[in-house]
């Protein structure tokens, strides 16, 4: 019987949460949502307008500060372990690493969105 009451319950609700979401973006339309190009771009404008640099800059430092920081979350399960003397120096090397190239960005103004 619990598992009857379980299979009804998660139905109902994912049927509510579909509705719901087939329902509400529909009640709030404007020119930029009912444009074929949410992003901000004139879709009858050229498309072959250049990007700024500073974007690709900007997008190229973010993943390599995403990817220095997902090197770092397995730490918290890696403290648990018995060899503490090769974990904590290299945890506390990547987060040095991660420190001095944020100061590095930094310096060089690489994190300033304006040319």
């Amino acid at each position: 019987m619990n598992m009857i009451i379980t299979l009804m319950t998660n139905t109902v609700l994912a049927l509510l949460l579909v509705t719901i979401a087939f329902w509400l973006p529909q009640t709030s339309n404007y020119a930029e949502k009912l444009s074929p190009y949410e992003c901000g771009f004139d879709p009858l404008g050229s498309a072959r307008l250049p990007f700024s640099m500073k974007f690709f800059l900007v997008a190229i430092t973010f993943l390599l500060f995403d990817l220095e920081i997902a090197l770092l979350l397995p730490l918290p399960w890696a403290s648990q372990t018995n060899n503490l003397e090769t974990m904590y120096p290299t945890a506390l090397m990547l987060i040095m690493l991660l420190a001095a190239s944020l100061a590095y960005e930094w310096s060089q103004e690489g994190l300033e969105w304006s040319e």
